[in-house]
């Protein structure tokens, strides 16, 4: 017979509902469902804890720190109005900016909507790329949004958190070209630029784009021509067709 807590009042339940709020999300996180349990498991994430109904109690069996909720706790950790039976709380990865190599990058200047934040990085796992860098100022990667719209992206490729402007000259440093995206006097359209087949492409925030330190750094400035009517396209429709011209 399985112990299920039904309490809000629990103290683990209380610690792990903490963790949906950004300011408590220092070392851990939630992840909810079992399409991202199922990628946090093949890529060797390291569980913390197991919120799993009763009912699942056989797909979890093998693990040791498991703790069986009702339905109505397991709504308490996630924003999910329909949460699919199981939640895990993650450890962090830490990531040393050393492990920058020469090879193919995105990177994310203060990109501020989570929904898009995690489309980008998936879009970059699907491209293949070699990792993401993310601006102090972007969206957080473990706001449950984002999450949801990485679809577990964040477990096949590097992402690091960092002051990207070091993080690129760093690169360019190692002869990878830097491609910025916006329009000016000085920008070429995407399918005419000349590289290596390494980069990393910098894509700007949804409404001010790069920043004028960026376009100063990047070795290209580069833009997408629009024959219809609309100013602009959303940043991470723009990643998409950027990344997949480029890769």
């Amino acid at each position: 017979m399985q112990v299920v807590i039904t309490s809000k009042s629990n103290n683990l339940i209380k610690k792990a509902k903490k963790l949906l709020k950004k300011k408590y999300r220092d070392h851990s996180y939630l992840i909810e469902g079992w399409h991202l349990f199922e990628e946090a498991e093949k890529a060797g994430a390291e569980f913390l804890n197991i919120f799993v109904l009763e009912d699942y109690a056989d797909r979890v069996s093998h693990f040791s720190m498991v703790t069986y909720v009702t339905p109505e706790i397991l709504k308490e950790l996630t924003d999910s109005k329909t949460p699919q039976g199981i939640i895990a709380e993650l450890a962090m990865p830490s990531l040393p900016l050393e492990n920058l190599k020469v090879g193919r990058y995105l990177v994310l200047e203060d990109v501020q909507d989570p929904g898009n934040v995690g489309t980008m990085i998936r879009t970059a796992d699907a491209a293949g790329l070699d990792g993401v860098l993310i601006s102090e100022k972007s969206a957080d990667i473990y706001n449950q949004k984002t999450l949801r719209s990485m679809q577990g992206s964040h477990f096949h490729l590097p992402i690091w958190r960092t002051n990207v402007y070091e993080a690129c000259q760093k690169l360019q440093n190692l002869d990878v070209p830097l491609i910025a995206t916006t329009l000016s006097k000085e920008s070429v359209s995407y399918k005419t630029i000349e590289y290596n087949g390494n980069f990393v492409l910098v894509m700007g925030n949804e409404g001010n784009g790069i920043s004028e330190q960026m376009t100063k750094q990047a070795d290209i400035l580069a833009h997408i021509i629009m024959p219809g009517q609309a100013e602009s396209l959303n940043v991470a429709v723009s990643t998409g067709i950027l990344l997949f011209q480029l890769i």
